[in-house]
């Protein structure tokens, strides 16, 4: 038997790019690419992550702020009843009493001028102005003297406050049907 000489197998390269290395196999993608790739992803993720902590330190800090100008809502809601009791005994007590009450009327401008200072502001509302549902709270209808009163506040019977921009409690009112 003959015996066939065999070559020595050598590797070949295949064509090389202008960077001077062999065009991947098919399917496979180049190693650089693939890196470049997975940096560009990498600071893609960075950069939403920033914007994204950016916006929470924003967030937060409007939050803090909300919460320093309202901080004292439930305080000042509990004294609200104190400064309608104060209101109605000064509004209804005799003349000839006002020597007694000046004391108490005392008292109440202080106490006014305290929540005042902290953000407390009486909302304006008159009789006679059109009832809107977003600021008044309706809490009977009566049949309207007048035809020019139907839907028109007849009678306020508690007023209304603010805490900066938030509504605390809305006025109370009667409303012309």
């Amino acid at each position: 038997m003959a015996e066939k000489k065999s070559k020595p197998k050598t590797k070949t390269n295949p064509k090389k790019t202008a960077t001077g290395r062999a065009n991947p196999k098919k399917g496979k993608p180049d190693p650089i690419e693939e890196l470049k790739n997975n940096l560009s992803q990498e600071q893609d993720k960075y950069l939403r992550l920033f914007a994204e902590f950016e916006n929470f330190k924003k967030r937060t800090s409007r939050e803090r702020i909300e919460l320093f100008k309202t901080a004292g809502q439930e305080v000042i809601s509990s004294l609200l009843p104190i400064l309608d009791d104060f209101e109605r005994a000064v509004n209804n007590t005799p003349e000839e009493q006002n020597k007694e009450i000046e004391g108490f009327v005392l008292i109440q401008n202080k106490l006014n001028d305290i929540m005042k200072s902290n953000g407390l502001i009486a909302t304006e509302t008159k009789i006679g102005d059109t009832f809107d549902a977003e600021v008044h709270e309706a809490i009977t209808l009566i049949p309207a003297p007048d035809a020019t009163q139907k839907g028109k506040i007849i009678d306020i019977t508690e007023k209304g406050y603010q805490l900066g921009d938030k509504i605390i409690r809305f006025p109370k009112v009667v409303v012309g049907q």
